[in-house]
């Protein structure tokens, strides 16, 4: 079930901030397309002349695929904070894949498009550039979401990918919080260590310890989005982390200040 941004907030930085200044509408995909894709995401923003605003994102150990106005982009894994910087008015279509659901697409192993973004068509072809101008000039969101299952459909395989073992694993991770662990992954896979890495290399992009703390870290981080009263140190040890100590510096690190501050700026923001 697609859950909406009010609900599921984990990469937004800021979530009440941003969410007071764009709309973010989120589109469940059909069941074959779902496979490999989490949800479509449409961005609609109208900010008063002369006024901008920055918007921080931690991103998911996904692709993402986004056709605007002015650009359509291939955005792979990226590990630390991007921003997007909203002017005037616009919209913006996403497509946020499952970890490692690009993969059937992909010119090469993940790895390869770790912290990188070229244009739609060098990574899909030329038929991705008539998909930008149909998302472009359709009416509204139901417009764009059918003209992204359109060209993606086709595209995506209709038999077992081998990168949906990856996707699952992934998925595991999100759902249980009790594994904090490459071994205790491993172990629950039922593979070893070096097969799990390379499985990630090749189909996720990044290392499955970096993919347990990027969710390990969300999950700090909603609880105070969602105004949750939080004893960190008690949450450090629930998310498996040495300690107190050890959580604020990731924390600080991905969300730029420690978690008491967030939650403090979270409070505000929330309150108007």
């Amino acid at each position: 079930m697609v859950q909406p941004a009010e609900q599921d907030s984990r990469g937004i930085v800021d979530p009440a901030a941003g969410l007071d200044r764009f709309a973010l509408d989120r589109h469940a995909p059909s069941d074959h397309v779902a496979r490999y894709v989490g949800w479509y995401w449409v961005v609609t923003w109208d900010l008063p002349p002369g006024q901008s605003y920055p918007q921080h994102v931690l991103p998911h150990p996904v692709v993402n695929l986004v056709i605007e106005r002015a650009s359509a982009l291939a955005v792979g894994v990226h590990r630390g904070q991007t921003t997007k910087v909203l002017q005037g008015h616009g919209r913006a279509l996403g497509v946020m894949f499952r970890p490692g659901g690009f993969s059937p697409l992909a010119p090469g192993p993940m790895t390869q498009l770790t912290d990188r973004a070229a244009h739609l068509v060098d990574w899909l072809g030329p038929a991705a550039g008539q998909w930008a101008d149909d998302v472009r000039g359709a009416r509204d969101q139901t417009a764009m979401v059918a003209a992204a299952e359109r060209f993606l459909g086709g595209r995506l395989p209709a038999g077992r990918h081998p990168c949906e073992a990856a996707t699952a694993l992934v998925d595991e991770v999100v759902a249980d919080p009790t594994l904090r662990r490459v071994d205790a992954l491993a172990a629950h896979a039922g593979v070893s260590e070096r097969t799990l890495q390379r499985m990630f290399a090749e189909h996720v992009g990044v290392s499955p310890k970096w993919v347990i703390r990027r969710y390990r870290i969300y999950e700090a981080a909603e609880a105070v989005a969602h105004g949750q009263d939080v004893v960190w140190a008690d949450l450090a040890a629930d998310l498996g982390f040495a300690d107190q100590a050890h959580l604020t510096r990731e924390f600080k690190q991905a969300f730029g200040v420690p978690p008491a501050e967030y939650a403090v700026r979270q409070r505000a923001a929330a309150a108007g």
